[in-house]
């Protein structure tokens, strides 16, 4: 009877099926699916990284439009300076620390795609709260806001020539503004329109479109907070003299003292003088007559009419000769006791010497030709 032959060798079926008996290796190769749970993972990870980038990139990207224009109107002035040679990232971390910007880094990366104008040194006027494009803006225009310096034994006239040389001010303007009464100083007297002797001294930062009004407010608010921190009415009143008669003096006193050691001497002098009735003879206001800040008082100069010359008049001049500083203000209304009239410089850093008598003026001013001053 025919049928399958069962094989007596049960290597030999797996011959015949590809197995060792076919010439293959003598184990069995590995399935189909256990290869591919070996590849599957790995590419799981691949995926999860892409997507993790992609999340990444998007989400920098919404951060840096959201800082890039931040919702809500724009905040207060602020002033930022940048120093020489500062980058973008210098920059940012200035606009950022005073509030301009809210993320120094969303600046930086925005940069990179919205190049920036080379960074010119100087301070910039900025709003707290703005946007990357309105910062962009505001430094691709250059400085805008400037310093302005009021030294001691300024004038409103040498302050109106400094004032002239900021971006859309001019001097002739700002002197008719500071001497017609348009601002006024609450320690004027009735009468008087100018402001000279009233203007604190220091450093102001003008910003675009300020106006020669607002200047001049802001120069006498920092002098009258001057006063009161020195106590200029109560002292004045102590001396038994009006504010504006110490502020006078004051501005005497840091013409003529000029070194800190002298101020309180020289402010007890003109007290002296007054008091007895004397000529105040300072050579410094009769050259605020003549328009000059220092130089040689000539015997023609002396003889000059004019309500500044102290040789001719008695008394204070009308108004203060220049803008004192604090410590010459602090020397007029807390002047050293002594019966000092007179005083010359006697020594080549400005130091003054003292003396009760014409007898001792004469010897002081021989000290001073023999050590070369003068």
């Amino acid at each position: 009877m025919s049928g399958p032959i069962e094989p007596d060798d049960p290597g030999a079926a797996a011959g015949r099926d590809g197995g060792a008996g076919a010439g293959g290796p003598d184990h069995d190769p590995v399935p189909a699916s256990h290869a591919r749970s070996r590849r599957g993972p790995w590419k799981a990870v691949a995926l999860a990284v892409v997507v993790v980038a992609v999340v990444v990139v998007v989400g920098g990207y919404l951060w840096v439009r959201s800082a890039a224009d931040p919702s809500g109107p724009q905040g207060a002035q602020v002033i930022v300076t940048v120093p020489a040679g500062a980058g973008v990232d210098t920059a940012g971390s200035l606009l950022a620390d005073r509030g301009v910007v809210s993320s120094s880094l969303a600046f930086r990366v925005w940069s990179w795609f919205n190049s920036l104008p080379g960074l010119e040194p100087g301070s910039y006027e900025f709003r707290a709260n703005s946007s990357f494009g309105e910062v962009r803006a505001v430094l691709a225009g250059g400085p805008d806001v400037f310093p302005l310096v009021i030294p001691p034994g300024f004038t409103v006239p040498e302050l109106a020539d400094r004032v002239g040389q900021l971006p859309g001010h001019d001097a002739s303007s700002f002197e008719r503004t500071a001497t017609s009464g348009a601002v006024r100083s609450p320690w004027q007297p009735a009468g008087t329109t100018s402001l000279e002797g009233l203007l604190a001294t220091g450093t102001y930062m003008v910003v675009p479109g300020e106006t020669d009004r607002h200047l001049l407010e802001e120069m006498v608010d920092r002098f009258d907070a001057q006063a009161a921190r020195i106590g200029l009415a109560a002292g004045s009143a102590t001396l038994g003299y009006t504010p504006y008669q110490v502020i006078t003096t004051a501005a005497i006193v840091e013409k003529e003292g000029v070194l800190e050691s002298n101020m309180g001497p020289v402010a007890r002098v003109v007290y002296n003088r007054l008091a007895r009735s004397m000529p105040l003879q300072m050579n410094s206001t009769v050259l605020y007559a003549l328009g000059q800040d220092g130089g040689t008082v000539t015997p023609a100069d002396l003889r000059l009419q004019s309500p500044y010359n102290t040789y001719l008049n008695k008394g204070l001049p009308p108004t203060p000769t220049c803008f004192p500083s604090e410590q010459a203000l602090a020397a007029a209304l807390h002047p050293p006791a002594g019966a000092w009239l007179y005083f010359v410089v006697v020594q080549k850093d400005g130091t003054e010497a003292f003396s009760d008598t014409y007898a001792g003026q004469l010897a002081n001013e021989a000290l001073a030709g023999e050590r070369g001053v003068g």
